[in-house]
């Protein structure tokens, strides 16, 4: 009598090792996308204060007067709400007109 073998299946060791492997790499994986997300946010926030910078120049290039975010906001050189960064930080306009970011 001769027994015939099931070839096409993986065993349950197998399935086993490679659940193992995965697992591994999902852990290796998820540190780096939480410090990327982080340097995602500050990058944002940079580009944040240089736009709104522009806004700046060109308020005072129209109203010959340094704004500050209320004006900005309410001459419709910036919408409701954009008055601080992506990442929580708050936007901040000198008397001399430079656009800065504080940690909130």
């Amino acid at each position: 009598m001769r027994f015939i073998k099931n070839q096409k299946g993986f065993t349950l060791i197998e399935m086993l090792i490679v659940m193992l492997i995965i697992t591994v790499l999902i852990a290796i994986a998820i540190p780096n996308v939480t410090k990327q997300s982080a340097s995602v946010d500050e990058k944002g926030c940079k580009a944040f204060v240089h736009m709104v910078q522009g806004q700046v120049e060109s308020y005072r290039m129209d109203e010959k007067a340094v704004p500050t975010l209320e004006s900005l906001v309410s001459n419709g050189y910036l919408k409701d709400g954009e008055t601080s960064c992506p990442n929580g930080d708050t936007i901040n306009i000198s008397i001399d007109g430079v656009v800065s970011s504080t940690a909130s």
